[in-house]
């Protein structure tokens, strides 16, 4: 068999069985194990295949698997209206903030800007969304990661934005009490949440409708420190007024 025939088969044999061994392969086509590893070293330069201890796959065998977060479908459909509407609050800054969290990750998602932005979050979901993205240079806040949230928390965080400032703050939340104010359902979180709200010039709250009226455990800031709120068409119009009220500006999604 030619280079290319055998190339063929093991190419035929992978996308029948999904694997391959280099002793079934050199038995096969009866040649040896050497020349099958060259042949499948040569087809993985190609990214045809994965090399694997002893033969060849069509997966990645160092590939982790990113385990299901059941938040992440809650609301989907919302979520990602209320982030194409945050979009528009970027404008002319230079910098944004992106905080940890299934609804503001979905603006990162929505993120294509056309001039020179940075940046800066605690969640490596985010990063990893935005590492290569046109136009974007990202600045990965340093720390423990925790596992739940695949986000950074703790004091190496809360150091970095000591020395920063960002113009637009985007950040999820568990809760939205008129009277408590801000809060989420990690403590561990809650003074990094409490560290970004105090850098950036302008906090945006990214919430559905849900999160109204509701509190978590670790109250994170007050009404007044926030200047928009959005949201999705769910919320009452008795809640927008209390908002509006206090001062902050209501944004519903797809009105």
């Amino acid at each position: 068999m030619t280079i290319t025939e055998r190339h063929q088969f093991i190419l035929q044999e992978l996308k029948r069985a999904g694997t391959v061994s280099i002793i079934q392969l050199s038995e096969q086509m009866q040649v040896s194990g050497v020349t099958i590893r060259k042949d499948l070293k040569l087809l993985e330069d190609k990214n045809l295949l994965f090399r694997t201890h002893g033969g060849g796959s069509l997966n990645n065998p160092y590939a982790v698997e990113r385990p299901i977060n059941e938040k992440e479908f809650i609301n989907s459909d919302e979520k990602q209206s209320i982030a194409r509407e945050a979009i528009g609050l970027i404008r002319e800054t230079d910098s944004i903030m992106i905080g940890s969290g299934t609804t503001v990750f979905e603006l990162a998602r929505c993120l294509h800007p056309t001039k020179q932005i940075t940046v800066i979050t605690p969640a490596v979901k985010v990063t990893l969304e935005l590492s290569n993205r046109p136009n974007v240079e990202v600045l990965q806040l340093g720390g423990l990661i925790r596992q739940n949230s695949s986000s950074v928390a703790g004091s190496y965080a809360e150091y970095i934005l000591d020395h920063i400032s960002c113009g637009v703050l985007f950040i999820g939340v568990d809760g939205i009490d008129f009277d408590f104010g801000l809060s989420i359902s990690n403590l561990t979180e809650a003074g990094l949440n409490q560290k970004m709200i105090e850098t950036a010039q302008n906090v945006v709250v990214l919430a559905d409708h849900t999160k109204i009226g509701k509190r978590g455990i670790a109250k994170i800031c007050d009404l007044d420190q926030v200047q928009y709120i959005v949201t999705d068409a769910g919320i009452p119009d008795e809640a927008i007024k209390s908002l509006e009220d206090r001062g902050v500006k209501v944004l519903v999604a797809g009105k």
